[in-house]
């Protein structure tokens, strides 16, 4: 396979792109994501992920988006990680951790001192892929009703080999 190549979505040129590949994270999976309001979202993700403290990635193969994610601030010193998501024909290459790998990254630049997410139950790779990068379990920082659904963090201060293993 040749390279897969992960930057920032340039907003609002590439919305369509980011729109698509979210929704598709959206429709692949088996819960009923309502809660989360994303159509409302969707109509102000430009100006949300507009400044550095929160950034979308996409993930490309051969100019084609394969996936993304992306870090959102809650404050000063927390952020979120969002949406992480690989199409199932590119799965189990590592693109999904390189991927979560470039939001940490991208979420340390931006000088945030942790990054917390949540995980549904039914992702229970990702689940195994977080655990093994340092994600520990903390409290929600988001509102998620999802029987099962994990609550991790990372603190950067003890996450420098994050890119390192």
């Amino acid at each position: 396979m040749s390279k897969i190549v992960i930057e920032g979505a340039n907003l609002p040129e590439e919305l369509d792109d980011v729109l698509s590949i979210y929704r598709e994270y959206i429709h692949n999976t088996s819960t009923n994501l309502d809660f989360q309001n994303n159509e409302k979202d969707f109509l102000i993700l430009s100006e949300q992920y507009s400044e550095s403290h929160s950034v979308i990635y996409l993930a490309k193969h051969q100019g084609e988006v394969i996936g993304g994610g992306a870090y959102r601030r809650v404050n000063a010193e927390i952020c979120e990680m969002k949406k992480i998501y690989v199409k199932p024909s590119y799965r189990e290459k590592g693109i999904g951790v390189n991927i979560i790998k470039t939001v940490i990254e991208g979420a340390k630049r931006a000088s945030y001192r942790k990054i917390c997410l949540d995980v549904l139950p039914e992702f229970s790779t990702a689940i195994l892929i977080y655990e093994n990068l340092g994600f520990k379990p903390s409290p929600p920082i988001t509102f998620n009703p999802v029987v099962g659904t994990k609550f991790l963090e990372l603190s950067f201060d003890k996450a420098s080999q994050v890119t390192q293993r």
